[in-house]
């Protein structure tokens, strides 16, 4: 969990709106089950579980299809107290840094 910041401290990052990306350490087969870091102002926040917007599926002659799309994080996965000003803008910098793909677990 993140370290206690002030609510004047709170208000002055969301003001500020800067979000970085650190880091993802996800990898295949568990793509999705990495840990996001980003910073936001002076303070990282650690993100557990992105969600694929790609999927595998099985055409009709049993050929194996797999798709890629944008990820997206789920609310529950967002540290407490994580501005909520600021989600869509760390989707942003996630779709952008991290490579698009589908998790690959369940191929």
């Amino acid at each position: 969990m993140a370290e206690e910041i002030s609510k004047e401290q709170l208000v002055a990052e969301i003001l500020m709106g800067d979000v970085k990306f650190v880091s993802y350490d996800g990898k295949y087969p568990n793509l999705c089950s990495g840990t996001l870091v980003i910073r936001l102002g002076s303070r990282e926040w650690k993100i557990h579980r992105l969600t694929s917007g790609g999927g595998v599926w099985f055409d009709k002659q049993g050929n194996e299809q797999v798709d890629e799309g944008d990820w997206s994080i789920e609310d529950q996965n967002f540290p407490e107290g994580f501005p909520e000003s600021l989600k869509e803008k760390v989707l942003k910098v996630v779709n952008e840094s991290v490579d698009h793909g589908c998790c690959g677990g369940c191929i």
